[in-house]
């Protein structure tokens, strides 16, 4: 009897055993730890309106005036006009300038209207050194800067009048067109016209 009990306490031991070995643990899914994403936005930059870039403002001036005109095929007749009447010097200087450069095309009415040539237009220094400084203001006006409906002092001493449609009136009524603007120079700024301005 004794036999049958240590029999049934060994098959009741090793059930349980196996009972335990078989026993699945109830284990729960692995929980993903919730992850949030924060978009980080770059606040989008956007220039002034009001302030306008200039192009030209990274690149520094390497010639003067008179150096500008001379390089310049379209200002041939400014660049004798000045040499013969000896204010190439002056354009070449160190200074403030803006100079209302006249075309080759310019002269044209000039020439018709006085009945010269040009040859005989250079010759006369007198009238040059008159009209030459009609053309050029003692400091530097940028187009953006260009005083419109203000009378503007010249070196000659006499005044020229820029309306808004960048027209320029002289002594006389004769008018001019600003045809290019901004030719920086390492003594001022260049502006191009299509007339040739007279002081009276």
């Amino acid at each position: 009897m004794l036999k049958k009990t240590l029999l049934s306490l060994a098959i009741a031991t090793t059930a349980l055993s196996l009972a335990a070995c078989n026993d699945t643990e109830t284990v729960a899914d692995p929980v993903e730890p919730e992850v949030t994403t924060t978009e980080v936005v770059e606040p989008e930059v956007v220039a002034d309106p009001a302030v306008e870039v200039d192009p030209m403002a990274d690149t520094m001036a390497t010639q003067s005036i008179a150096e500008i005109a001379a390089g310049n095929e379209n200002l041939t007749i400014l660049t004798a006009a000045l040499q013969a009447a000896g204010l190439d010097t002056m354009m070449m200087d160190a200074g403030t300038y803006t100079v209302f450069a006249p075309t080759d095309d310019a002269f044209a009415p000039v020439l018709e209207a006085l009945g010269v040539t040009k040859e005989e237009l250079l010759a006369n220094t007198d009238l040059l050194k008159k009209v030459l400084p009609y053309h050029v203001v003692d400091s530097v006006v940028m187009a953006a800067d260009i005083p419109y409906g203000t009378d503007v002092a010249t070196v000659n001493g006499a005044t020229i009048n820029i309306s808004d449609a960048n027209v320029i009136t002289d002594a006389t009524g004769g008018t001019a067109n600003i045809t290019g603007t901004d030719i920086m120079a390492t003594n001022g700024v260049v502006h191009t016209i299509d007339a040739v301005l007279m002081p009276e």
